[in-house]
């Protein structure tokens, strides 16, 4: 190869070169800054494509998306001194691109920590203006309403980065605490069972004595009206014997003889001791019934 052709390779190497150090591109999720020597230069870069000194200047890209910050969990103390353990994180994403570069170098595990750091403060104070029931449940979205509001001033202006939200994933007592909670929780649910199960009978044995009560009174006015009918019975039956008797006296008592008669001689050993001269002989005495 000739000393032209070594040069034209050399020349369109530094070519490439010099142009890959002087475009960039920066994408609609990020942020980016602009430094000359170490210097900030342009601290706000737009998205799209643009052009810095080769050599000179250097881009420094931040992710622009709504990140998080997940703080590990925090001992805080209630108004009424108890420990609670608290487990929260933060949504925040970066606002002010000159701020959060001076304020981190652009590393965003600094700006988790710094902000992760911040939020607990927020939280130790909030918490211990707080009962523990306005913690768990009484004041708990007006709590982070009121932590988010805060924290993000703050943080726009020292970190410049706005905070988006911040929630509490879990609150829990500590380990020395909880088992003596769940002892007393236990205690109270078998007290209310208890009660529940004293109620349970004491109405079992109001519904049974009213169970009895009925069934005494359905037993009673059962007995009355089988007692009506049999009286009613007995008193149609008394009027029909009347009724015969008066149309035929005669045959009346030559029926009722007859089953005198049969009803006294039913069984082969019985043993009657009657005068033979008394009237019950008197139809085997005579037909007609005559003494």
């Amino acid at each position: 190869m000739s000393n032209k052709g070594i040069f034209t390779l050399v020349l369109l190497g530094v070519l490439v070169l010099v142009g890959a150090n002087t475009v960039f591109i920066v994408n609609e999720y990020e942020r980016a800054v602009v430094l000359r020597f170490g210097a900030l230069v342009n601290a706000d870069v737009q998205p799209g494509v643009h052009i810095k000194l080769p050599f000179a200047d250097r881009v420094r890209k931040f992710d622009g998306r709504i990140l998080t910050a997940d703080a590990r969990p925090e001992s805080f103390y209630t108004v009424e001194n108890k420990r609670l353990i608290v487990d929260s994180y933060a949504k925040w994403r970066v606002k002010n691109v000159e701020a959060y570069y001076k304020a981190t170098g652009g590393q965003e595990d600094v700006a988790d920590a710094r902000l992760a750091s911040r939020v607990a403060d927020g939280l130790r104070n909030e918490v211990g203006r707080r009962t523990l029931h306005e913690v768990v449940s009484g004041e708990r979205d007006k709590l982070m309403e009121d932590l988010t509001a805060q924290m993000n001033e703050t943080a726009m202006e020292l970190l410049g980065v706005e905070v988006i939200d911040i929630r509490v994933k879990r609150i829990d007592l500590p380990d020395d605490v909880s088992e003596s909670v769940f002892d007393r929780m236990a205690a109270d649910r078998e007290k209310e069972a208890r009660e529940y199960r004293a109620t349970g009978r004491e109405q079992a044995e109001v519904i049974r004595a009213d169970a009895d009560r009925q069934r005494a009174v359905l037993e009673a006015n059962a007995y009355r009206d089988a007692e009506l009918l049999r009286g009613d019975g007995d008193a149609r039956a008394a009027a029909i014997y009347a009724a015969a008797f008066n149309q035929n006296p005669d045959f009346y008592a030559f029926v009722r003889s007859l089953n005198a008669y049969r009803n006294a001689f039913n069984g082969s050993d019985d043993l009657l001791v009657v005068d033979p001269s008394s009237e019950f002989f008197q139809y085997l005495k005579n037909a007609e019934g005559q003494k």
